[in-house]
């Protein structure tokens, strides 16, 4: 059978992520611990006891995501469990590219960092929006997107799964569309609770800022495969800076990404770090294709229990 590794993205963060596997696992502690020290501020606090309001700033949510998630992988890794494909959803990438050990944890964890610092500065809070658009096609989409386009910038920023499209833009134009949705075949829309347009093309100074970072980082070769949100498919370890600049401004392929896994015989995805997103977005994707998978959860000490059927 063959496993893939997903990790989530910002807006699965919680107060609480990661504290009993910090208080059970010296290597989930470890992690915790490195994550600190390496960025000078108090992780374990935000994370286990927030304020909910400090954790969820872009610059603390996408370290800390990376964090929890990363700590968790490695009591997973320890009990011997592997995969022979990984993925993230956006920020999630970069878990799965310290998975796969093309980039270090300690690389990482700075990265998302100035990433999310970036991200958030770029376009003045207000001037953006992103919504979810439900049950809409990706052809209804696109004809709205065509149709109010010349009123300022609108773009996909996720291809979550079947019936889940979120759009991503100036704010005006982004409610403008949530309105209009459900005359282009939308059930409903909803403006989503983010403090910037993520994945679209005002982000791209952004993106230009990550470049100069990643400059700095070394690539190494990878011991698994992964694939891309850029691109939905595997990626080789040259073109990594430039897909994680991307990333940033590009939409996100996540509906591509499984799709590409299902065809290559994945049967089993394991979905390890906080939230439980990416287990649904992956059953409404297998189910529509009437591929039949295995989907396990990790978030908690509760959820190891199921490592014994997966062993």
């Amino acid at each position: 059978m063959k496993t893939a590794f997903v990790f989530p993205g910002q807006g699965s963060q919680y107060v609480g992520m990661g504290k009993d596997f910090y208080d059970n696992y010296p290597i989930a502690k470890n992690i915790f611990d490195k994550s600190e020290k390496i960025l000078g501020i108090n992780m374990k606090e935000l994370c286990f006891d927030g304020p909910m309001e400090e954790l969820s700033l872009t610059e603390i949510t996408q370290p800390a995501i990376l964090t929890t998630s990363y700590a968790i992988l490695k009591v997973l890794e320890d009990k011997g469990l592997k995969a022979e494909v990984t993925a993230g959803l956006s920020l999630g990438e970069y878990t799965a590219l310290v998975y796969t050990e093309a980039i270090d944890f300690e690389d990482a964890v700075k990265l998302v960092k100035s990433r999310g610092k970036y991200m958030q500065e770029t376009v003045p809070a207000g001037e953006g929006k992103m919504a979810a658009l439900i049950e809409m096609s990706i052809e209804d989409t696109n004809k709205l997107i065509n149709d109010i386009k010349n009123e300022g910038i609108i773009e996909v920023a996720n291809y979550n799964c079947p019936g889940q499209i979120v759009i991503s833009g100036e704010a005006r134009v982004v409610e403008k569309a949530s309105k209009l949705a459900k005359e282009y075949g939308a059930k409903k829309s909803v403006i989503l609770p983010v403090s910037a347009p993520f994945h679209s093309s005002l982000l791209k100074p952004a993106g230009d800022k990550l470049e100069n970072d990643l400059k700095n980082i070394d690539i190494k070769s990878m011991n698994c495969d992964l694939i891309s949100n850029v691109t939905g498919d595997y990626v080789v370890e040259e073109d990594v800076k430039e897909l994680l600049k991307k990333q940033v401004y590009n939409s996100v392929y996540w509906q591509q990404s499984i799709e590409r896994m299902l065809n290559d015989g994945v049967t089993r995805f394991i979905e390890i770090g906080p939230g439980k997103s990416l287990s649904t977005f992956i059953k409404k994707i297998s189910r529509k294709h009437k591929i039949k998978v295995e989907i396990k959860k990790i978030e908690n000490i509760k959820d190891l229990d199921s490592i014994d059927s997966i062993n």
